[in-house]
């Protein structure tokens, strides 16, 4: 039996990118012949302490960026918070290279060589956002880690642009992977007078448009803010939103743009990149990056219209379905577990 390992960020905040992670796994799970675990890690305080140190003096900082191999440590028994957890934890280094493989985020590839290479531990590595590739200054590390990986994941056609464009000899090492959304029906009656948002990104433009637009509001209508809230809270807030406000960033993917829209939300904000995969009208109006009078112009001219249920796409909105469906993730999955 193989045993798929994935390596991903202990992080306290919510993260689209640690959601599919551990929904990769639990599917790995239910496939026969395979297992997986996921290994969190996390900078010792040893190297928090040190770089804090280092700022306060304004010591010179090492010439290498990016997390560094002797600095980290697995992060013990940690799980999401926000997330609904039924995976398998690893909790050390320690691999077999007889059943184990390994999949590193695009932020940890360079440290592929002291973990993985060095071992003789096989390994892939999954780029969920491609604008995150250069996780290391060090263009040695990078071509060695890219070069010895078995395969490389990418989430979208925009990350696979990227991964293209840095590394233009291993284009016949991508496969293409998928998320998967299953939002339930859209219901319409529960809808409330609620335009929501997540500040995560671009706090500053988040805090100009809501700015602008709360002069404009009438008393029915509320803002929400939904930052660092369960994934279950978060659905909650998206179903009986009408309007969601994305303030995407360089994503690779763009995961809550996508889940509001399959909320029957009206999305209206900044693609990512990564959400022109399927940012089209009348479920989603693209707003350029920075265009804070635009953006807050065309939420008033939505709410003045009043007419979601109408403009609310059916077919549009079966096709983000199937493409994103449970079915094409696992076809995926087992497609790369094929070169395992």
């Amino acid at each position: 039996m193989k045993n798929v390992i994935f390596f991903t960020h202990a992080e306290k905040g919510s993260s689209g990118g640690g959601k599919c992670i551990y929904r990769y796994s639990k599917i790995i799970n239910q496939i026969k012949n395979f297992s997986s675990e996921v290994l969190h890690i996390k900078k010792k305080r040893t190297s928090k302490y040190k770089n804090s140190l280092n700022k306060i003096l304004n010591l010179k900082k090492e010439i290498t960026s990016g997390w560094q191999y002797k600095d980290i440590t697995c992060a013990k028994n940690f799980r999401y918070k926000w997330f609904e957890n039924k995976i398998n934890l690893k909790q050390n280094f320690d691999f077999d290279n007889r059943k184990d493989f390994v999949i590193l985020p695009e932020i940890f590839a360079h440290l592929a060589n002291e973990l993985l290479i060095k071992k003789k531990i096989e390994y892939g590595i999954f780029i969920q956002n491609g604008y995150s590739i250069n996780s290391t200054n060090s263009d040695d590390k990078l071509k060695k880690a890219y070069k010895n990986a078995k395969f490389i994941l990418s989430i979208s056609k925009n990350t696979t642009n990227c991964i293209k464009l840095k590394f233009p000899k291993l284009k016949t090492k991508i496969l293409k992977v998928s998320h998967s959304l299953n939002l339930g029906e859209v219901n319409f009656n529960k809808k409330k007078n609620l335009i929501t948002y997540m500040n995560r990104k671009l706090p500053n433009h988040s805090n100009l448009v809501t700015s602008y637009l709360k002069p404009n509001l009438s008393k029915k209508w509320k803002l929400k803010n939904l930052h660092n809230l369960s994934e279950k809270k978060t659905y909650e807030f998206l179903k009986k939103s009408k309007i969601f406000l994305s303030f995407s960033s360089l994503e690779g993917f763009g995961l809550p743009p996508l889940e509001a829209a399959l909320a029957g939300n009206c999305v209206i904000g900044y693609t990512g990149e990564g959400g022109n995969e399927y940012w089209q009208k009348p479920l989603f109006t693209k707003i350029n990056s920075g265009e804070i009078n635009t953006f807050v112009l065309r939420i008033i001219n939505k709410i003045n219209k009043n007419n979601f249920k109408k403009d609310f796409s059916k077919k549009n909105y079966n096709a983000l379905k199937k493409k994103f469906s449970k079915e094409n993730e696992v076809k995926n999955i087992k497609n790369f577990l094929k070169l395992i």
